[in-house]
């Protein structure tokens, strides 16, 4: 009965951080509610409630067998700490920021199924996806002052140096896929480097280099957990010092839209066949011979910077979803010289 009034206890501790309950916690054990106490340590001012819930819930045994169930169901989650900072970017969502927020929403729709399912896949958080809110606002064709580009934002030795494809005809940083194993891939090696997600983004926005400085010279540390990052947060430059907490905020109200009421409509997912086209084959004559508009091709391969494949080589071109059989039988009736005429 003790171990009952606890766990219901940690669940109403965390519907006060969600406005929900989790979705997957339920009662299971004989009444026993697998409830997940590793995911989310929410402000000071709970943090007397939260350390006896904590030590609650380890001393009873049963508990950790159910939790751990819970949390393999679950998959890892991104711990999201709500102080001042983040807070203030919570105000700014919510308010002179709202609109904004809620197009960032809804362009969610594009690639966040497509991101979520390679975390997974990788075993990292779902929240990370929000990272690419931050960075881009999930646009392919973003391009910052320091010529960062893509969804990811890469420059271009970092993009090479996690196979990125750049030259005259291709950037693979504006590719959502391929650039999302690359982003994916370099914030598996911070994680490693760092021991925490919160590091790990830091790094991610301002290179290893100043945050391996930071922790050197502010915390006598190499790597540490979540709780480091606040510690060297102000010796950061500004735009990291702001990048997190804007992330965080973004993760937190992002799963919880409907309390918040945030309105917006989801934009269709990212789906395509890939028909394997010879080189040079022009974006608009596929177009044309499919019916359809040519930003549809180029918003699905918006690597290829001239709307043409690159020449000499078959290449990957991705097409509407149900459309392959169709492109394939109009390029085998077309010749090399119209499939290059505009």
């Amino acid at each position: 009965m003790h171990t009952m009034r606890v766990a219901h206890r940690w669940l109403r501790l965390q519907t006060r951080v969600w406005g929900r309950r989790p979705a997957a916690a339920r009662l299971a054990r004989g009444g026993l509610l697998a409830a997940s106490v590793g995911c989310l340590w929410f402000g000071l001012h709970l943090a007397g409630e939260r350390d006896q819930l904590r030590h609650a819930l380890e001393a009873d045994p049963v508990v950790p067998a159910a939790m751990a169930d819970l949390q393999a169901e679950l998959g890892p989650m991104l711990p999201v700490e709500v102080n001042e900072r983040v807070e203030y970017w919570m105000r700014r969502f919510r308010t002179d920021q709202k609109e904004v927020f809620e197009d960032l929403l809804a362009r969610e729709g594009l690639y966040g199924d497509m991101i979520r399912r390679k975390l997974r896949e990788r075993g990292m958080p779902e929240g990370l996806v929000y990272l690419a809110m931050i960075e881009s606002g999930f646009s392919t064709r973003a391009r910052s002052r320091a010529e960062a580009i893509g969804m990811w934002q890469f420059m271009v030795p970092t993009a090479r140096q996690y196979g990125l494809r750049i030259d005259e005809w291709v950037d693979e940083r504006r590719d959502p896929e391929r650039a999302t194993d690359a982003a994916l891939d370099y914030l598996q090696a911070l994680h490693e480097r760092y021991g925490s997600w919160y590091l790990a983004a830091a790094a991610y926005n301002a290179g290893p280099t100043r945050v391996s400085r930071a922790l050197r010279r502010h915390a006598g540390a190499v790597k540490g957990d979540e709780e480091l990052y606040w510690e060297i947060i102000d010796h950061l430059p500004r735009e990291t010092a702001l990048y997190v907490p804007k992330f965080l905020a973004a993760t937190y109200l992002a799963r919880r839209t409907e309390s918040e009421r945030f309105v917006f409509d989801r934009v269709e997912p990212f789906r395509y066949q890939v028909v394997w086209v010879p080189g040079g084959t022009r974006l608009s004559v596929v177009a044309r011979r499919l019916g359809a508009e040519g930003r549809v091709l180029r918003d699905l391969n918006p690597q290829l910077l001239r709307g043409v494949t690159p020449p000499g080589e078959v290449y990957p071109l991705r097409v509407p979803a149900g459309s392959a059989p169709r492109v394939v039988a109009a390029l085998a009736r077309t010749d090399a010289g119209a499939r290059r005429a505009d």
